[in-house]
């Protein structure tokens, strides 16, 4: 499992930045649920050839971060990026 702290503390426009960076960046990506917690935190769920990543904008932690089942370095770096 791969971890990224996008932000240290929770944000809901870093949240949706994140998303659409996502979506933006990773070809083949699919948007699942998007998961509301009772605190209002959020969850959003994506698949990449069978591989979960999931952004979390979490009050109880107080965060924006990512877990993903893969290395997501690669589609965020530099030289990608410039390419695009």
């Amino acid at each position: 499992m791969y971890d990224y702290t996008i932000c240290r503390h929770a944000d809901e426009e870093i949240f949706v930045k994140q998303c659409i960076a996502m979506e933006k960046n990773i070809s083949g990506i699919v948007k699942d649920k998007l998961l509301i917690d009772v605190d209002e935190s959020k969850i959003q769920i994506y698949t990449l050839k069978g591989k979960e990543i999931i952004i979390h904008n979490s009050y109880y932690i107080d965060a924006v971060y990512v877990k993903s089942e893969i290395d997501l370095a690669p589609y965020f770096s530099e030289k990608t990026n410039k390419m695009k």
